[in-house]
């Protein structure tokens, strides 16, 4: 893969040509250099055969005319009209052999190429830091390198195998007719393919505004169509189809006017480059005719003349897409490239070694941090988490207490103070290290849209189906899945949407137990379960967290009660620290934190009873009144 650091220019084909060269022309590929070689041999081969198909028309044209005055020194029998025309078709057969001989050479070229800077790119969005990623929209991300490796093939594809071809067939039709019929067929030529491809550039970029626009009418009414269907229920509480409706018809109205406009302006397009090469045509045929006439021609020369423009006239109907496709696809690499050049913010600085974890402590030292400088979010904390106990970081919603895990993760580099575990400064390690020693439960668990063995796997690649199957058992989660029909092969849908909230959670805790960290976090774990799932988890996550260095961020404070230690953050720093008994005694913040939850989980209790309750006495009335009646 080529190392060089690529930069885009939309306004040169060229720059990009050479920004492109290093992948397909690998250095390290010497099979796909030969296929560049010979692609390129064949394409000159190719122009070669195309230039001489006409001469064979030619001479066959003078033989039935019974002109052989311009016939070349071959045997009498080939010169024959049949002969001649038979030639011609040859001809016509192997350019079209060498063309696609090029291409079907060229094309593993091209795809090695959008191969390795769609891995490149893919890699580097993984290097990029979580702040890009939090700024950034994903789907977009996605549309960006898929629309730079169409623009890869679409570049090689018309720049390489159609646009050179063609300045190649315009540069030896000129060379014939300077060197057979004069420079004027050559100027009048000359001139022709310049008219024609600038008003095809200008007609294109006339309507290239006019396809956006049919693009934008086009994505709206998409947008409003998919938007209304997904929330069809909703449309449906509210009796608003005919509303739904009539957003849908207004895009599709717009829609209807650009697309009408766009056919409009091909028609336009099409004639424009019909009257102008119609004109270039007829004023060199009628040189030609004139000259014929003259004595200085044949037939021959007036044919052949006639079928080197004719064979000219199709590279050029194509100039209109071609530019098009070549502009959209400079725009689609420049995205691309765009993201390549974004810089890495948090890098392993040189020479940085692999983590060594011992006991697994952990030591915040008077961290200092903010996402933006206007807005700090820690300020001079400093705590440890000994190792194989557990502390709880708890507080009000921006206090900080998901940034806490960020940071040990160095999703973020801090802006002063230390983070260390078991005495070494994360900066000074390397993240997969670091990483590889962390493990995570988070909050909102997503899983990949595959089974439920490879998302438990996913902790430790390399495992074996019993390692999983044992993750899972210490889950609680392995019950549930040999009920399965599908058992650990059962898909998970997107995001793990076919499972509910505690089974993400319970797969995510086998997950972490695959992996076996020694130092475990667990990010509000349980903080969107009701009551009796949360019970559940909790005693999966008391087993995996079991003789590890632990740092539980917690919402609910009745998760975290027999932690060694408890830290209450407020505003950036830590406003308590200590056990849950020492902060009740304290009456500060903690404690009024734990009486509102109270307070809430009270009233929610009763509120249940209540409902459950209500139920209960319509059941009994309506046994009742069955009775009664019967």
């Amino acid at each position: 893969m080529a190392d060089k650091t690529v930069s885009a220019d939309s306004g040169s084909t060229l720059k990009t040509l050479v920004n492109l060269w290093p992948y397909m022309w690998p250095a390290d590929r010497a099979d796909l250099k030969a296929r560049v070689i010979w692609a390129s041999v064949l394409l000159v081969a190719a122009k070669l055969t195309l230039v001489a198909g006409p001469y064979f028309f030619k001479w066959a044209t003078d033989a039935l005319a019974g002109d052989a005055k311009s016939s070349p020194p071959l045997p009498a029998f080939l010169l024959a009209p049949v002969m001649l025309v038979v030639a011609y078709n040859i001809v016509r057969v192997v350019q079209l052999a060498f063309n696609q001989l090029r291409d079907a050479l060229f094309a593993r070229v091209g795809q090695h190429a959008v191969r390795q800077l769609a891995y490149r790119t893919f890699v580097h969005m993984h290097q990029l830091s979580l702040r890009f990623h939090l700024e950034r929209r994903t789907g977009g991300l996605s549309r960006i390198i898929e629309r730079g490796t169409k623009g890869i093939e679409t570049i090689v594809r018309f720049t390489v195998l159609n646009t050179l071809p063609t300045v190649l067939e315009f540069g030896l039709t000129a060379g014939i007719f300077a060197t057979a019929y004069g420079w004027k067929y050559v100027a009048v030529v000359a001139v022709t393919v310049w008219l024609y491809t600038w008003f095809t550039v200008r007609a294109s970029d006339w309507r290239i505004d006019i396809r956006r626009d049919m693009n934008d009418s086009d994505t709206d009414a998409n947008t409003k169509a998919i938007d209304s269907l997904l929330n069809f229920e909703t449309v449906k509480y509210f009796g608003n189809e005919a509303m739904e409706a009539e957003r849908f018809d207004r895009s599709m109205a717009r829609y209807e006017l650009a697309a009408t406009r766009i056919w409009t302006s091909l028609g336009w397009l099409n004639f424009g480059q019909g009257v102008i090469f119609g004109i270039g045509m007829t004023v060199v045929m009628a040189m030609s005719a004139l000259e014929v006439q003259a004595g200085t021609q044949t037939v021959g020369d007036f044919v052949f003349i006639n079928a080197m423009l004719m064979q000219l006239s199709i590279p050029l109907n194509f100039i209109g897409f071609i530019y098009r496709e070549i502009r959209q696809g400079l725009t689609d690499i420049e995205q691309m490239f765009d993201l390549l050049d974004v810089k890495q913010e948090v890098i392993d600085k040189p020479g940085a070694t692999d983590l060594k974890v011992g006991a697994g402590r952990v030591q915040f030292r008077d961290v200092h941090f903010a996402y933006e400088e206007n807005r700090k979010i820690l300020k001079g904390v400093s705590f440890e988490v000994p190792a194989g106990k557990t502390v709880a970081i708890v507080g009000p919603s921006g206090a900080g207490k998901s940034t806490i895990s960020r940071l040990l993760f160095r999703f973020y580099d801090i802006q002063s103070g230390a983070v260390l575990i078991d005495g070494q400064d994360i900066r000074d390690v390397t993240q997969e290290s670091l990483r590889a020693a962390i493990g995570m439960v988070p909050q909102d668990t997503v899983l990949f849209n595959d089974t439920i063995a490879y998302n438990i796997r996913y902790g430790r690649t390399d495992a074996d189906e019993e390692d999983v199957r044992k993750a899972a058992e210490l889950a609680q989660i392995g019950p549930f899945i040999e009920r399965l029909p599908d058992g650990y092969r059962t898909m998970v849908g997107e995001r793990g949407l076919k499972l509910s909230g505690g089974e993400k959670q319970r797969v995510a805790i086998a997950r972490t137990i695959l992996k076996a960290p020694p130092i475990l976090i667990l990010d509000e774990a349980t903080s969107a379960l009701d009551s009796h799932t949360e019970q559940e988890i909790q005693a999966a996550l008391d087993l995996v967290s079991k003789g590890r260095t632990t740092i539980v961020i917690a919402h609910r404070l009745s998760t975290v009660i027999s932690a060694d230690e408890i830290i209450v953050l407020k505003d950036g720093q830590i406003a308590e620290r200590g056990t849950h008994a020492a902060l009740m005694r304290e009456h500060g913040l903690y404690a009024s934190m734990w009486d509102r939850q109270r307070e809430a989980t009270e009233a929610e209790e009763k509120l249940r009873i209540a409902r459950e309750t209500d139920e209960l006495g319509v059941i009994v009335r309506r046994r009742t009144s069955e009775v009664s009646q019967g």
